[in-house]
């Protein structure tokens, strides 16, 4: 497996950061920085990122996982078992 940074060429660039290989399988990653004042429990995705990760998903197969980076740390930190499941699913 193996991560990259998602080429700016493409036409999900803009919603989707990286991508995590798993064969010829791929998914996403998509990274957003949470302030003290935002709460990321009711972050919604615009209707251009959902159209995006769905763009994804029929194209490689795997889901776009949406992190949430508080002082470089994951703040949503269960995100981190639904990639891991995510990366099973795709093997």
């Amino acid at each position: 497996m193996k991560f990259e940074l998602n080429d700016p060429e493409l036409d999900h660039a803009g919603d989707i950061d990286y991508l995590g290989w798993v064969g010829k399988k791929v998914f996403g990653i998509q990274i957003k920085p949470v302030t003290a004042k935002a709460n990321f429990g009711n972050y919604s995705a615009t209707e251009r990122m959902k159209y995006s990760f769905s763009n994804l998903t029929k194209k490689f197969g795997g889901n776009v996982f949406i992190v949430f980076s508080v002082d470089d740390k994951i703040a949503n930190s269960e995100v981190v078992k639904k990639i891991a499941a995510e990366i099973k699913r795709l093997i």
